[in-house]
């Protein structure tokens, strides 16, 4: 063997073993401090948004209704008495009645004319249309204390005092402008050329809109009933005016006789809390998939 050979055998073997490529990071992907970072602040913000819910709940326990004051109290003689209580010897279930029928009746009637309103809007180029709309946006500037007076005249005449309909009628004075502007952002997204189809196979714009436009706005409907529905059913200012019989106060109403000059019951308060919360956190939950594609669809088409 030659000294050329030996030599380079030797050096083969004092090479490097080869080093394997370092894995480049994907765009938008994190690392592991990152991970955790984001991870951790995920949790601490869940827990700050759960703990008045829990809270909540505990205090619903106690038996007492100063046993807010002492909440260590409450873990030896927890019950469920305050629930009974609230279930069979109040008016929970007309509370939960009117509620419903209010709640209902204004996402109804209020999504029906925002849809109309912002189809209207978006598609039609009528005189003062961009005017029309900044003043349903004007109308949300003026605070409820100014609004109650002039509304209360107005049902007064119309002998709406005391009923479901003026109430709702005042609810969707409210909500129409906001989901009004809410519709007209998401009917925007939608080709005109569906609007055009339409009228070549001889649909009237009201069946264009009713028979294809409608169905293609379902998510952004749903946000639209979803707010009409949570501002009428957690409204108390109008309610208590415009509402003079218990047995037609809603749930928000319903609340504020636990509570008078020289008295609070803060269980039963605390009961009723929890039981108001349970349907509107269930219908949330099976609407929230629906609720995501509409609040974000407006803001990434067109």
């Amino acid at each position: 063997m030659s000294i050329t050979t030996v030599e380079k055998s030797a050096t083969a073997d004092r090479a490097p073993a080869s080093v394997p490529p370092r894995r480049t990071r994907r765009r938008g992907e994190r690392g592991l401090v990152g991970t955790l970072a984001s991870h951790g602040i995920l949790t601490v913000a869940s827990l700050i948004a759960l703990f008045p819910i829990a809270w909540l709940v505990f205090l619903s326990l106690g038996p007492d209704k100063d046993d807010y004051l002492h909440p260590g109290r409450i873990w030896g003689k927890m019950t469920f008495d305050n629930y009974a209580f609230v279930l069979t010897e109040t008016n929970f279930f007309d509370w939960l009645k009117s509620s419903l029928v209010v709640s209902l009746g204004t996402t109804v009637i209020g999504v029906l004319i925002a849809a109309t309103t912002g189809y209207a809007v978006s598609r039609m180029r009528f005189p003062g249309y961009r005017k029309f709309m900044w003043v349903l946006l004007v109308t949300q500037m003026f605070p409820i204390a100014v609004l109650i007076v002039p509304m209360y005249q107005i049902l007064s005449e119309l002998q709406l005092i005391d009923t479901y309909l003026g109430l709702i009628l005042v609810y969707c004075s409210t909500a129409v402008p906001y989901c009004a502007w809410l519709l007209k952002g998401y009917f925007d997204t939608i080709p005109f050329e569906i609007d055009e189809a339409g009228r070549v196979d001889g649909l009237s714009p009201f069946g264009t809109f009713l028979r294809l436009i409608l169905p293609l706005a379902r998510p952004g409907l749903a946000v639209a009933a979803f707010y009409s529905f949570i501002t009428a059913f957690g409204e108390v200012a109008f309610a208590t005016t415009f509402l003079l019989d218990d047995e037609k106060y809603t749930f928000a109403v319903g609340l504020q006789s636990f509570v008078s000059e020289h008295d609070a019951q803060r269980n039963l308060m605390a009961a009723t809390a929890v039981l108001i919360a349970i349907p509107v956190s269930a219908f949330f939950y099976l609407v929230q998939k629906n609720l995501v594609t509409g609040l974000t669809a407006g803001g990434t088409k067109g």
